[in-house]
């Protein structure tokens, strides 16, 4: 295939596909919360915006996020994660189930705060972002719980996706274990990197760092910008180092306004251009790629195909405010335009 789209009728068959493939997501769960209003002034107490409060919303996070990110798009998805003991944690168990993902799998632990990510948004930008989180590793006995979680579903599911999101779930050891769990069950195993753990990633099905990210792992001074990223020289020199280095079945680096790169051993590279209408916020777009990327995967899509619809879901949730999926619907309806 040398074409940027596919066929309506091949969109149909993937998605079909996905709705009868179990992914599980292992991670960093936290719970979104939005406090929405409008700015009419500035504070005679300091030089910052008066927001007049007009709602406030919350929505799952993080790897919950990928996960919802799945069963918007019918598949049946189990979430794999550690959660404080606390009303945060209730909350986030309630919006898991209202959005159909499998929630058996939470561990809940009272020396873990569950992470929640306040985001006061007015006139559709952010203002300002409050974190309660804690970012301490996870210690022997719960990543030893969280494994057995993940055993006692492994024959069950086609796909694991790691969301690491630099709070302490995701370490080496778990890593490791969920690596050789996949490799002898026949299991898709997908991560979105966080160079900041400087964690071993070597091996896994995909990694889909975004441009930064990628320069990061690949310890390249990021000097070099072209329109075109595959005359990118610096681009070009990451790419093949990540593959010779780490390994990777697929390499998927997301370029923003540039669309994203995937990269093969032995193949050139090839770009799909970015197909969004207008971008409103970028926030959960990566869970949207790696959460689509994988279950197309999974439900027997080729790489690119993979890409092609990843890049499509991506283009549609950039033009919704908050964290924000896709539905079939619209993926379709994003291929007839």
């Amino acid at each position: 295939m040398n074409t940027n789209t596919l066929s309506p009728h091949r969109v149909r068959q993937i998605l079909s596909g996905a709705t009868k493939t179990r992914v599980a997501v292992v991670g960093d769960a936290m719970l979104d919360h939005f406090i929405w209003g409008n700015v009419a002034r500035i504070s005679p107490e300091a030089p910052v915006p008066v927001v007049d409060f007009e709602r406030e919303s919350y929505m799952p996070g993080g790897a919950a996020n990928v996960a919802r990110n799945l069963t918007a798009l019918h598949a049946p998805a189990e979430l794999l994660a550690v959660v404080g003991e606390d009303i945060s944690a209730e909350h986030l168990k309630r919006l898991l189930t209202a959005q159909k993902i499998g929630c058996d799998g939470l561990i809940s632990s009272s020396g873990r705060p569950t992470s929640i990510k306040t985001r006061i948004v007015a006139h559709k930008q952010q203002v300002v972002r409050i974190d309660r989180e804690t970012r301490d590793g996870l210690d022997g006995a719960l990543t030893n719980h969280l494994l057995r979680n993940v055993r006692s579903k492994i024959r069950t599911i086609a796909a694991v996706i790691v969301g690491d999101y630099g709070k302490g779930v995701v370490t080496q050891p778990l890593i490791e274990e969920l690596k050789r769990l996949c490799r002898d069950n026949g299991v898709w195993l997908s991560l979105d990197p966080k160079p900041v753990h400087h964690l071993n990633l070597s091996n896994l099905s995909l990694i889909t760092p975004n441009r930064k990210e990628a320069f990061e792992l690949a310890d390249i001074a990021d000097e070099t910008k072209n329109q075109n990223p595959v005359a990118d020289r610096n681009l070009m020199r990451v790419a093949e180092k990540l593959l010779h280095e780490l390994r990777p079945a697929l390499l998927l680096i997301t370029l923003g306004e540039l669309g994203m790169l995937l990269c093969q051993r032995g193949q050139k590279p090839f770009h799909i251009p970015t197909v969004a209408q207008e971008v409103f916020d970028v926030s959960g777009a990566g869970d949207t790629v790696i959460a689509t990327f994988t279950v197309a995967i999974a439900a027997g899509a080729s790489p690119i195909e993979a890409a092609i619809l990843s890049n499509h879901a991506a283009g549609i949730v950039v033009g919704k405010i908050g964290t924000a999926t896709t539905t079939p619907e619209e993926l379709l309806a994003s291929f007839k335009r």
